[in-house]
Order: C-alpha cells, then sequence, then structure tokens
C-alpha cells in the first residue's frame, strides 16, 4: 500500500463483537472455580447464587425495591416476548421501531398476536419523535438500536402519569446507559452484551404497575408455560427471588456474577457509563475529520455509546455491501478486530462495539487500522477498474 503506514499498534484485544460482547478486562475460566456445577438450581447453594445476581443486579442498576428482577430463558428475545404475550391486549398499543429487533418486536405483535397496533418506524441511524406517542396506550420501544447505532436519550418525553405500560428493550443499554426507571414499567436485557456473560439468559425487570397489570388481566390467546408469571391471579414471586422457570446453567450465573462483581469494583453504574463513554468517544473523535467515513446516527444527541455504527461515505465506492465486508474481512485477518462488520438486516458498515468491557486503548488502537483496510480496498477497486 502506497497511501498510508501500516499502524504500528494493535488492540490488545480485538473483540467488538455487539453479542455476545467481549469479557471483562483480566477474565480467566479460573475465576469460575465457584460455580455449582452438577448442582440443582433449586438446591440451597443454586437459589442463593442465583438471589445474588438477582440483588446485586438491583445494586449495580439502581432498580428500585419494588420491582422486581427475574432471569428467564432465552436471552432477551426470551424476556420481551414473556411481557408481550403476558401483558399487551388490555389497551391499545403503539410499537416503535428504528432497527432490527424492534422491527421483530412489531411482527411479533403485529403478525403473531394479531394486535392492532400504531407503528411508528425511523429509518436505521434516526429514531421516532416520542413527542408524537400515545403513552395512554401501551408503549413498546428499544431503549438503544443495536444494530442501528442510536438510542433513547433521556426520558424526558416519557409522562409520568402515563395511563399505558411502557415496555423497554435496554439489552444494549442496561449498565452503560443511564435508565429511568420512574418512566418504565417493563425493562428486559441479556448480560451477554454490556456485561460479557454467556448467551441464553435473559433479565426481566417488572414495575408495581406492570405486576398490577399481570394480576388484573389474563390475554386472551394461550400462554406457553414459560412465559406464566402468575397463578391463581397472583404474581408467582419465587421467579423474582431466583426460582427460575426453567433450568439456568449455573456457570452462566456465575460468570454473571463475576461480571457484576468487577462492575461493583470500578464504581457500579457510574464507572460502567464512563467506560461506555470513552469507548465511544474515541471512535468518533478518530472519524471527526475524516470525509470517507461517517457515524450512521444522524443526530448526536441520539448517537448510541455501545453500538457505534459507521458507514463509508467515498464517492468510488459503487457497491456499498461487498466494500464494508471486505474492510470486515481484512480487520479480521489482520486480528485486529472480529465481529466488526455491519448487522445483516442494517445499512452497510461497521459496528464497533463500545461498552463498558471495551478497553479505551484498544478502541483507540482500531481505529487506524480501519483507515488502513479503507485505504486497501479503495486501491483494490482502482487496481480491477
Amino acid at each position: 500500500m502506497t497511501d498510508v503506514t501500516t499502524p504500528a499498534a494493535r488492540p490488545a484485544n480485538p473483540r467488538f463483537s455487539s453479542g455476545p460482547c467481549t469479557k471483562i478486562p483480566g477474565f480467566s475460566l479460573d475465576m469460575l472455580a465457584d460455580a455449582p456445577l452438577g448442582r440443582s438450581h433449586r438446591a440451597a447453594i443454586g437459589k442463593a447464587k442465583l438471589k445474588e445476581a438477582i440483588d446485586l443486579t438491583r445494586e449495580i442498576l439502581g432498580v428500585p425495591a419494588d420491582y422486581r428482577i427475574g432471569i428467564v430463558p432465552a436471552s432477551d428475545t426470551g424476556a420481551v416476548e414473556m411481557a408481550l404475550w403476558s401483558l399487551l391486549g388490555a389497551r391499545p398499543v403503539e410499537m416503535l421501531a428504528w432497527e432490527s429487533f424492534g422491527e421483530g418486536w412489531v411482527t411479533d405483535v403485529v403478525k403473531q398476536l394479531k394486535l392492532d397496533a400504531t407503528v411508528r418506524k425511523a429509518p436505521y441511524g434516526e429514531i421516532v419523535d416520542f413527542a408524537e406517542v400515545d403513552f395512554d396506550k401501551d408503549v413498546v420501544f428499544t431503549w438503544n438500536g443495536t444494530t442501528s447505532g442510536v438510542r433513547l436519550p433521556n426520558g424526558d418525553a416519557i409522562p409520568a402519569d402515563r395511563a399505558g405500560l411502557t415496555i423497554c428493550d435496554a439489552t444494549s443499554a442496561a449498565f452503560a446507559m443511564d435508565l429511568p426507571w420512574d418512566k418504565l414499567d417493563v425493562v428486559t436485557f441479556s448480560w451477554q452484551k454490556v456485561l460479557g456473560g454467556e448467551g441464553a439468559h435473559g433479565v426481566l425487570i417488572l414495575g408495581p404497575r406492570a405486576v398490577q397489570r399481570l394480576e388484573s388481566y389474563t390475554p386472551a390467546w394461550p400462554l406457553p408455560k414459560i412465559f406464566r408469571m402468575t397463578k391463581g391471579g397472583k404474581l408467582i414471586e419465587g421467579i423474582f427471588v431466583g426460582e427460575t422457570i426453567n433450568t439456568p446453567s449455573m456457570l452462566c450465573v456465575e460468570d454473571y456474577l463475576v461480571a457484576l462483581n468487577w462492575a461493583r469494583s470500578i464504581g457500579g453504574l457510574t464507572g460502567l457509563i464512563s467506560r461506555a463513554e470513552a469507548n465511544a468517544k474515541a471512535v468518533r473523535d478518530f472519524i471527526a475529520d475524516k470525509s470517507w467515513i461517517a457515524d450512521l446516527a444522524a443526530d448526536p444527541r441520539t448517537a448510541s455509546t455501545t453500538s457505534v455504527c459507521l458507514k463509508f461515505t467515498d464517492a468510488r465506492i459503487t457497491d456499498g455491501a461487498a466494500f464494508a465486508k471486505a474492510v470486515a474481512k481484512r480487520l479480521e485477518k489482520q486480528g485486529v478486530a472480529l465481529d466488526a462488520g455491519a448487522y445483516r438486516d442494517a445499512p452497510p458498515g461497521l459496528r464497533i462495539w463500545c461498552g463498558s468491557t471495551v478497553e479505551t486503548a484498544d478502541v483507540a488502537a482500531l481505529m487506524p487500522w480501519i483507515e488502513w483496510a479503507f485505504l486497501a480496498e479503495i486501491e483494490a477497486l482502482q487496481a480491477a477498474a
């Protein structure tokens, strides 16, 4: 290559996947030695571990005491669908979507539950106008668009005196962004995101208004066993103290506990947020004066600090998808960025995970490599012309 020197520095950790995300700094399997393997999750030690995970989640996220926290099956998807199938149908619904996972919840509600919902959509890189949303309806939305690189900046547009429930998929926001609990009735996430935990487990958080709905409303459709949160018109409280609906992996629970204790050691939520913000800033500072690459987020106020999505803007690029894939492939071949391509349904580009387990020095070391790979692909295009 003639236009740029191969960068001298390399990220110490090239894992920039948006899920499962990179493990906590210094992670080793030895940290999981206390996992009660081969023991029932219903044994005293299993229930104690699950309860500890719930208690630490509450502490670090600042979840109010009257909100229930449950560990549920099937990752964030399972947690969201438990909420949709169990809570919706009592009131009119508004579905808000600005990326692929929000679109998936629209499909669930409109095509599977067959509710006549109002659907508001925004293109990738933007979010819907919350001033137009009717919060007297039940409103379903993602806090952070994992595949679009945009987020809700705050909860100011959500009224405190709303009549409907707010159901928030916060899977790439929890532990990296400040969630306004008084504005959120249901929050879901997976610990495979910001804390770098292992997959297949979701967390479902219910506020008092959501519990009231569960105990006063029975959906018209059948509920699979793993979705049922009430019995005899009362909440099954055991779910929210560690008596899970189905069998969890105690190895994954131990891994989550290790991550939660690491989070506590760096200052809890404040420390986690600071790390993610520093990582995202390292990306945006680098691209600020570049004419060939830009943030997919159209408005800096709604730009994500975890899933930072980038698009190539050079006029010489004729096939954006092929070009972006080639750049991601070069980065992976060099061992400087793994799993950094844009999500398959998103506009072509790169997606750099900047969550709290990522080291800012690694993000800073990666950015010159992105320029190197870009210039290599431009040279390849010119040579083929």
